[in-house]
């Protein structure tokens, strides 16, 4: 009985807090579907009295919205790849090879996860300023092409893989690139679908560095652009602002639910709670 209750207790709990973030995205849905002065006046009523999808038919009409979600995508995807290549890699690398100073570097890494990003967001847009950057997709992806986590996240995969079925394919005849791509790798999707899944949410959500290093409109993310309709011409214009989030949520919405499963197993699998 103890334990059935206890279950019971650990499903209510998990649906309230699935509901307490389920919550904001509904009232957003709903709000993106209401003329501007039904969402100003309407108060606590959630549906809308009348649908409309006038707000989406502006934004996606009169709003580069769509420049914008195509600079986040290209950067998300860009940056996403560079950072799955460079930290599986470098985690393979130190995880198997007989790397110099090895302890160090991972000593290296872990320390570097202690680092608050804001110490190094002036030395990173000092150095881009200086090469002439700024303003490009070079200054939106570069900063991301590596991470820490990345590498910390593999390795933690990389050592717990048995070496036996390394082992027996390099009796087979295979070297250690063939050993690399096609024994460990595709045990590892799981585990690189979560950093896939981490690193893009990351870019793609990122706003504070898009802001500082673009000034452009053609080179402005989806996050800065809805910043800037939302002091600008949505200022008083809910509805419009709500359906212009609403757009920009699709793409990592989709992306989590087609990577939920490898997602799921890659967190089990390194061990991550």
């Amino acid at each position: 009985m103890d334990s059935k209750a206890g279950k019971l207790f650990r499903i209510a709990l998990a649906s309230i807090i699935a509901l307490l973030f389920l919550v904001p995205l509904f009232w957003m849905l709903a709000t993106s579907f209401k003329n501007d002065f039904e969402a100003i006046t309407s108060g606590i009523q959630w549906l809308p009295q009348e649908f409309t999808f006038e707000n989406y038919l502006y934004s996606l009409a009169d709003v580069p919205v769509l420049r914008w979600m195509s600079n986040s995508l290209f950067v998300g995807i860009t940056g996403t790849l560079l950072v799955v290549v460079v930290d599986t890699l470098a985690a393979y690398g130190l995880a198997r090879l007989d790397v110099p100073f090895k302890k160090v570097l991972i000593s290296m890494f872990i320390g570097s996860l202690m680092i608050p990003w804001v110490i190094t967001f002036l030395p990173l847009y000092m150095e881009f300023n200086q090469f002439g950057l700024l303003d490009t997709y070079a200054v939106l992806i570069l900063p991301y092409t590596a991470n820490a986590f990345g590498v910390f996240l593999l390795y933690q995969y990389f050592r717990g893989f048995p070496k036996s079925l390394e082992e027996a394919a390099h009796l087979d005849g295979a070297n250690k690139w063939q050993v690399f791509t096609k024994v460990v790798l595709p045990s590892a999707k799981p585990t690189i679908w979560t950093l896939a899944i981490f690193t893009f949410m990351g870019i793609y959500n990122d706003f504070l560095w898009p802001l500082v290093t673009t000034t452009s409109p053609e080179m402005r993310t989806i996050t800065t652009g809805i910043a800037v309709m939302q002091q600008g011409s949505f200022v008083s214009s809910p509805g419009k602002l709500m359906a212009l989030t609403s757009i920009a949520t699709i793409p990592a919405v989709l992306l989590f639910i087609i990577g939920q499963r490898s997602f799921i197993k890659g967190v089990t699998q390194t061990g991550i709670k």
